[in-house]
């Protein structure tokens, strides 16, 4: 059973006008997954992240700056690209905790793997600053809870977003229990990535060259990436998964289509299916053009649901 968490909150949290990461697209993405053949999907409303959990992988100066969030009706931009509102420190609480609780329901076994439909995205998020549209590092924030609150010894992510999830490899790049494995376009925003960072042996940056397409990046998946997330046996395994290395996203120069995103979702499901008991949570990153977003996620759930 494929369990969908989304939360009202997520449409609250808006940059202002012109700004790509804008409402429009989880509209998108829940649009989509109104549909017949989606009709099986488990959909709950996703629970806010505590303090302790978000504390797990942000120091303290950052969660306080994003619970404070923009003075009343006002808008506070904390880097050129990441502007809160007056409902984004809600959003950014439920985005996290649809993960944790994503987790929480495949780990004791409610759902096998989980979808997070929800805004704003994590990967950029570090340790100590949002960034890159993101508050809070989602993904992170769930792998971490998988840690400490269920004791696993291997957990993976696999991002395919087409920007470098910094965020999510800065957290973990010193914890052998997490495995990152990336692949994403160079150069490019946030200019990290390369394939000489490899933290303590658990960072995997694959990198696809401006005009890449399908072939390239499955051949960098079934060649490199997926090799070493099999040879690290996960126990769960979650994704970052941005649809922005479309051929239609404005933001970069990839050249792929929802197939590819399909075909990508199929392996990982067959990763987990061996290693992980089948236990999967995908939680959404970027993509821009709001058409390929659409039918990119509702291509990676199907994968999932089958």
């Amino acid at each position: 059973m494929l369990r969908l968490y989304t939360h009202s909150a997520c449409l609250r949290h808006d940059p202002g006008p012109g700004h790509v990461e804008r409402p429009a697209r989880l509209h998108a993405v829940l649009q989509a997954l109104d549909h017949d053949r989606y009709a099986a999907l488990d959909r709950v409303e996703a629970p806010p992240a505590t303090r302790e959990q978000l504390l797990r992988v942000h120091g303290a100066a950052h969660i306080s700056e994003v619970l404070l969030g923009a003075p009343p009706g006002e808008m506070l931009a904390l880097d050129q690209d990441t502007v809160m509102g007056p409902g984004s420190t809600e959003a950014a609480l439920h985005a996290a905790g649809a993960v944790v609780a994503a987790v929480d329901a495949v780990l004791g076994g409610s759902a096998q793997r989980a979808f997070c439909a929800v805004r704003p995205p994590g990967h950029h998020a570090t340790r100590e600053r949002a960034m890159g549209f993101c508050l809070f590092d989602n993904i992170a924030v769930g792998a971490a809870h998988a840690l400490a609150a269920h004791g696993l010894k291997r957990v993976a992510i696999a991002d395919f977003d087409v920007h470098h999830g910094n965020g999510t490899q800065d957290i973990f790049e010193r914890e052998p229990r997490v495995l990152f494995a990336s692949s994403h376009q160079s150069p490019l925003y946030p200019d990290s990535g390369g394939e000489d960072e490899r933290g303590c042996g658990n960072i995997v940056n694959g990198v696809l060259s401006p005009g890449a397409g399908s072939h390239e990046f499955r051949e960098l998946w079934d060649a490199v990436l997926l090799p070493r997330m099999h040879a690290f046996r996960p126990q769960l395994l979650l994704i970052s998964a941005g649809f922005d290395a479309h051929a239609s996203d404005p933001l970069a120069d990839i050249r792929l289509g929802e197939e590819d995103y399909a075909w990508l979702t199929e392996r990982l499901v067959a990763l987990a299916r061996r290693h992980a008991e089948g236990r999967i949570v995908s939680t959404l990153e970027g993509g821009y053009d709001l058409a390929a977003l659409a039918a990119s996620a509702a291509a990676h759930v199907q994968a999932l649901m089958e």
